[in-house]
């Protein structure tokens, strides 16, 4: 069975987010194991370093980083680049930095780096629209109605 893991910095705090992110993982293990990842939020001056080196440690298979100034792509283009991605990998990882973002060693160790636009979005949100988009890609490639 195809693995993703969605690999974020801190911990969930409102039960909405929790629940949304729970009912699609549901959903989710019709195609997959799917697993969320937290590491803890740091605090001081090289904070963004460490979550950086935590991240780094549990970066594994193919991995996606969401990142402001990544590439814009349609939900049928993330589709696209999950199915090529178990190509060459068991695992898809998506990452999603801390508050403060992430260093150039966690950019440089993602094989693509994608952006769900222009906006900014708080990083706890942000995991409840990427697991509703990893199963929009699963269902895209399913060819279900979900997707329209």
């Amino acid at each position: 069975m195809k693995k993703v893991t969605v690999l974020c910095v801190g911990r969930i705090k409102e039960k909405f987010i929790s629940d949304g992110i729970a009912e699609y993982a549901k959903r989710l293990s019709r195609f997959c194991d799917f697993k969320v990842e937290e590491i803890a939020d740091e605090c001081g001056d090289d904070a963004v370093r460490r979550e950086s080196d935590a991240l780094l440690k549990k970066m594994h298979g193919f991995c996606v980083l969401t990142d402001i100034g990544g590439k814009e792509l349609s939900s049928p283009q993330l589709a696209s680049v999950m199915d090529k991605a178990y190509l060459t990998a068991p695992e898809v990882t998506f990452i999603i930095g801390g508050s403060e973002g992430v260093d150039d060693r966690v950019r440089d160790k993602a094989d693509i780096k994608v952006s769900f636009g222009r906006v900014t979005y708080p990083h706890m949100l942000m995991r409840l629209i990427l697991t509703e988009q990893i199963y929009r890609a699963f269902n895209i490639l399913a060819k279900t109605p979900y997707h329209k």
